[in-house]
């Protein structure tokens, strides 16, 4: 499985494919953070709450800034993440739909915007 390796360009990201990275990531400053979420298909659907939570607080910290945020196709389990990350800045449910919608497009699965809706901020580090 080849994995992934982020080119830095004027602060903007291209994402490309590498047999191995690491000597990449390490001449160019860029850490690598990895949550393994399997795909989640409806009606078996499980997304792991606690992971979430973890990429969270690597999002959270300033430290870690720019940020890229990216699964397989930047629909689903990105767009979990960044919907919890929205109901954390205390969004209105209707607005992370709304975003989560225009990203999934076609693909929006109904599971995923009931985990967003179902997930507990008041439990989050700030």
């Amino acid at each position: 499985m080849a994995s992934s390796t982020f080119i830095v360009q004027n602060r903007s990201f291209t994402y490309i494919i590498f047999k191995n990275n690491n000597e990449f990531l390490k001449v160019n400053g860029i850490r690598l953070f990895q949550f393994h979420i399997e795909k989640c298909k409806e009606p078996f659907v499980n997304i792991p709450e606690e992971t979430i939570r973890e990429a969270l607080n690597v999002v959270l910290d300033v430290n870690n800034h720019p940020l890229l945020i990216h699964c397989r196709r930047g629909k689903h389990r990105t767009g979990c993440l960044v919907g919890c990350l929205r109901k954390m800045q205390r969004w209105y449910l209707s607005s992370i739909f709304d975003e989560y919608q225009r990203f999934a497009g076609a693909k929006a699965r109904v599971s995923d915007q009931r985990f967003i809706e179902r997930f507990d901020v008041s439990s989050s580090k700030r």
